[in-house]
Order: C-alpha cells, then structure tokens, then sequence
C-alpha cells in the first residue's frame, strides 16, 4: 500500500502530483504529472481503481476524428486540454474515496473522469457503487447509462421483438437490459461468433449476419452500435412495417452511406439518433442524471456482465498499448485499465 501511494502521490514542494494519460497527438498517448492541489469544499479525493476505455468514442479521439463543430459538445464532463490535442480524456472510473464528506468518505464510487490514478473531483458527480456490485465492473456504469437511455428512446416496452446490431460492449450491454423486459424477444446480430456465449449468458440469442432475418424476424427495434454504414444498413433490412431503428454509433467526422431507397418509406421506419448527453425526452421532466446513473449502475447486478470486463491492462503500460488497443483492426473487447 505504501509503495502504490508512493507512486500515485508524488510530492513537489507542498503540492502532490498524480499521473494522467493524455492523447498528445494521432496515435500517441503518454502519461504526464498532474498536480493535485488540496480539496476544496464540495471536493473529494479519490484514488482510482479501474477506468473504462471507450473504445467506440475514445477510437475517435485517439485518432484526432472528431470534428470541429463537435468540439464543445463532445468534451467529457471533467476533460483538461482541448481537441484535437493534446487532451485528457475518458469517463469510466471507479475508485475509493479517500478524503471527503463522511458519506462518501471510503466509498466505492463511479465518476466520469479520464484515466488518472487519483483526481480530485465535486462530490456531486460520484456516485456510490452498490456493495454488491465489484468495482471493476462497475466501470460498465457509463455504458449502462447510454443502454438505457438508448431503450427509452427506442420505447422498447415488454414482448417487443429487439435486434441489436453490433456485440460490442455498448450493444451486449442494451442486451442485458433489453432481455430484462417481460417477453421480450432480444437477438443480439455480429459477424464475430465467438460472442455467442456471452450473448446467451446475458439472457439474449446470437445469430450472425447471414442468418439475422430469419433470428429476429421483424423486429419491432432495431438498435445499432457497430460504427459502420453495413451495420447500420443491416439493421434498416431487419426493421419491420413502422418499426424504429435507433443509432448508437457516433462516426465523428466520418460521412456514412445509408441506404434510404428500397422498403424504407414504403415500411415507414423510423431512424432515431440516442445520445447520452441528454436524458431521454420522454423522461427529462422527471430524470436527473444523478437518479439515471443510479438506476444504470443497479442494472450492473447480473454477473454475467463480468464477461465484458474480462481482460485489463496495467495503468504504466497504457501509452504504449493505446495504439493497439484504439487501431481500427483492433480485436476482441475493450480492456479496463487497472491502478496499483
């Protein structure tokens, strides 16, 4: 213990220092010292103990493809520096709380902070991580919110025939939900089958592309996460008569290819965009975030999402593997970044 305090905590006159990563240029990313000044009021110190990598939006920021116009809107909640570079980014940390009011004061909590290995943050925005939910799932918090969100907007409701294209951790994640609701038919669609197991293991079947009509049927939603014009495509074929089909994907500023002609206006389908920076509208009267980020991080207690956080990689090694893990080829799932 007192070794990984000596590490994180490095002291520089009366000022202590923590380590952050920053993408510093396309493709590169490197550790620097942040200084960390004493705590404020409405402040808590909290010493990381996994963080998320958003491989889908992070991909994007890694490689300097988020556009101009979305610079301001695109800023993570507690982000230092500016796009394109260099900038510290990310929001999927779990930590302890070290030094804080005394509800929250030795809490697991969650908070959307870029990878550091202790950060000082407004109390405001931890939320505290159930006890029976383990730390290091509890880094899917931010994932569960976007699912949520993304079925409410879908207005996915019991016995509804879902497809979700695209088994990356977003799309298994509105799986595990969607399977929750009474009834419901949830087919989870990707080219890779060695998901299929995990996708069952969260309550949902597994088809791959060439077999997806006849899994899903006509689907009443149809959601999609793939980040690609073929995913997207696919899931307009999937929709059925009125059907609504809501995109996850965030391209940046990539254009993407969709096919409008065909079925689309004689089916009637309905392409809805969901975004998590907004509650969804149909609740924003009533939702805060703070009571949408407790519900996400309750909907965590189902064991088999332990499976999307299989693999980790250590905190020093991450400017080095960064590339690999962010390249477009990249394979698998995102790893979490373990601290100490």
């Amino acid at each position: 213990l007192k070794a990984a305090t000596m590490t994180a905590r490095r002291s520089t006159g009366s000022i202590e220092t923590a380590r952050a990563l920053w993408y510093t240029a396309a493709g590169k990313a490197e550790l620097r010292p942040e200084p960390l000044l004493a705590t404020k009021t409405g402040e808590a110190r909290v010493r990381t103990l996994y963080s998320s990598i958003s491989r889908g939006t992070e991909r994007l920021v890694f490689s300097g493809q988020v556009g101009q116009s979305e610079w301001e809107r695109m800023r993570a909640p507690l982000q230092a520096g500016k796009f394109p570079f260099p900038v510290k980014y990310g929001y999927c940390a779990v930590g302890r709380v070290e030094r804080g009011p005394d509800d929250l004061s030795g809490k697991t909590v969650f908070c959307l902070h870029p990878h550091q290995d202790v950060f000082h943050a407004p109390t405001g925005m931890l939320a505290v991580v159930p006890a029976n939910i383990p730390p290091k799932r509890a880094t899917l918090a931010a994932n569960a919110e976007t699912a949520l969100n993304a079925l409410w907007d879908a207005g996915a409701g019991p016995g509804d025939r879902i497809a979700i294209v695209g088994g990356g951790i977003v799309g298994l994640m509105v799986a595990s939900i969607a399977a929750r609701l009474p009834g419901a038919s949830v087919t989870v669609v990707d080219v890779d089958a060695s998901r299929a197991a995990l996708v069952e293991a969260l309550g949902a079947r597994f088809a791959t592309p060439d077999i997806a009509a006849v899994a899903t049927g006509d689907a009443d939603i149809v959601i999609h996460t793939s980040v690609s014009a073929a995913g997207l495509n696919a899931a307009i074929d999937l929709a059925g008569t009125e059907a609504t089909i809501v995109e996850l994907s965030w391209y940046g500023d990539k254009p993407v290819a969709i096919q409008l002609g065909g079925p689309f206006h004689s089916r009637r389908l309905k392409l809805v965009s969901s975004q998590v920076g907004q509650v969804s509208p149909g609740r924003r009267p009533r939702w805060t975030y703070a009571r949408r980020m407790a519900v996400a991080l309750c909907l965590l207690d189902h064991a088999a999402l332990d499976g999307l956080v299989v693999d980790e990689i250590a905190f020093a090694d991450a400017p080095k593997l960064m590339p690999s893990l962010l390249g477009p080829n990249a394979k698998g799932l995102a790893p979490v970044i373990r601290y100490g």
